[in-house]
């Protein structure tokens, strides 16, 4: 915050002891200005979040004499102007230089890959490549924001790409929520890929996006917030069940979210020998016979629930090994944990505000893991997909099976020796030097 005081060193101490006692962490205070008619003095401090921030400011304000004149937050700062660049590989100093990166000489190369096309990606960088796709329909928790208030997270993702497998992505934010579209658009841009990141598109449109484009195009498709998470879902459950000495074929989950993320869960579970799964959604239980579900849910329906089980949430949790949730805030009570089996997993993963709050649940579940950064046991897609893509690309892979995504989930998964495993660490974190290497590796086989 910059203020505007009066005349008096004294309100600087009196500013300060407000934004302590409001809560927040003063980290520097400079006096930018000094004149006998006021101060100018900048004030940097932490707060909690965006509400604390106001609040901060109002107290700040409200000390005599004070006002304030500017405010700037250093998550908007970041993002001025963007975070991802195109650089040159190549040194462009002289005529040289221009001669081969560029006319004459690229037409050569041009020509080469005319009568050679295997060579593209090996000439060009289509093989270290991937287009980061939105509509902008499922951003986050945000919901539908669309395509311009999607494209920081679209950014985000590219630097990710690049800071963990040291892979160049585009976002590509497509101002179309029609699956046609999308199809057609994605399959436009694909020969400057070698591989398509599909992002925050809403279901059930991202499965018919998926499924089309994996059969028309010659490159890996995969749908992160699908795939990805499971991966990672399933790498935190082998060793949760570790931690509590239970087995992944005998144990008995429920998962809350019939959504992309919750299907792509429930699908690589079933593949890796769950037996026993019943999802959730707003309305309870889905079963088979229920006849008013729609198709998404009832072919999901089809593959879960073998026990025709019926009622809420709380109700299909009595005896449960396993909760997973990735569909809303505080749909899962703490004390209902208590009716779950001994030694439960509790897996909340709706972000930022998860099914239960962690803390709570810790006092019920032996096992707790949130998609928050501020609790142990942080299930994040940052897990799988650079190292996912990384094999991908360096395989020349034309696409994604299940079999690499159980790979992929059982690395991460034995990336946590058994001496550091314990309940509260399940998972490594996102900045563990190994884990996009064994990803990698896992992917190519």
């Amino acid at each position: 915050m910059r203020l505007h005081t009066a005349p008096d060193h004294g309100v600087v101490g009196a500013v300060a002891t407000a934004i302590s006692q409001a809560g927040g962490i003063v980290t520097a205070i400079d006096v930018a200005e000094s004149s006998h008619e006021r101060l100018v003095v900048d004030v940097t401090c932490s707060a909690g979040d965006a509400d604390h921030a106001q609040e901060l400011q109002d107290v700040a304000a409200d000390v005599p004499g004070v006002e304030v004149y500017r405010t700037s937050d250093r998550v908007f700062l970041l993002h001025i102007g963007g975070k991802i660049e195109v650089g040159s590989k190549v040194p462009l100093k002289n005529r040289d230089d221009l001669s081969m990166a560029y006319t004459p000489g690229v037409g050569r190369v041009s020509m080469a890959l005319y009568e050679n096309p295997e060579d593209v990606r090996r000439l060009t960088i289509k093989g270290n490549s991937v287009a980061v796709v939105t509509d902008g329909s499922a951003v986050l928790g945000l919901g539908n924001i669309g395509p311009g208030a999607a494209l920081p997270v679209m950014e985000g993702k590219a630097a990710l790409f690049k800071r963990f497998a040291d892979i160049d992505a585009w976002p590509i934010c497509l101002d179309t929520q029609d699956t046609d579209e999308i199809v057609r658009a994605v399959e436009l841009i694909a020969p400057g890929f070698g591989g398509i990141n599909l992002e925050d598109i809403a279901a059930p449109r991202c499965f018919e996006i998926e499924r089309r484009l994996r059969e028309s195009l010659d490159i890996p498709v995969f749908h992160d917030d699908q795939h990805g998470t499971a991966i990672v879902v399933l790498a935190a459950l082998t060793n949760a069940l570790r931690v509590v000495g239970k087995q992944l074929d005998q144990a008995r989950v429920v998962v809350a979210g019939a959504g992309a993320a919750g299907t792509a869960i429930v699908t690589l579970m079933l593949a890796a020998g769950v037996g026993d799964v019943v999802v959730c959604d707003k309305d309870g239980a889905l079963s088979g016979d229920d006849e008013t579900l729609s198709p998404a849910m009832a072919e999901l329906a089809s593959r879960t629930n073998h026990e025709r089980r019926r009622g809420d949430l709380h109700t299909v949790l009595h005896g449960a090994d396993v909760f997973i949730g990735v569909s809303a805030p505080g749909v899962l009570q703490p004390e209902w944990i208590a009716d779950m089996a001994d030694d439960a997993v509790v897996f909340a993963l709706a972000n930022p505000d998860p099914e239960v709050d962690p803390a709570q649940a810790a006092k019920y579940a032996a096992v707790v893991a949130s998609g928050r950064s501020d609790y142990p046991n942080q299930i994040n897609n940052v897990l799988a997909f650079p190292g996912v893509f990384r094999g991908l690309l360096d395989a020349r892979a034309s696409n994604v099976t299940i079999e690499m995504m159980l790979r992929a989930a059982e690395a991460i998964a034995h990336v946590v020796h058994d001496d550091e495993l314990n309940p509260s660490f399940i998972i490594p974190t996102v900045f563990h030097p190994d884990v996009p290497g064994a990803v990698a590796s896992a992917i190519k086989g």
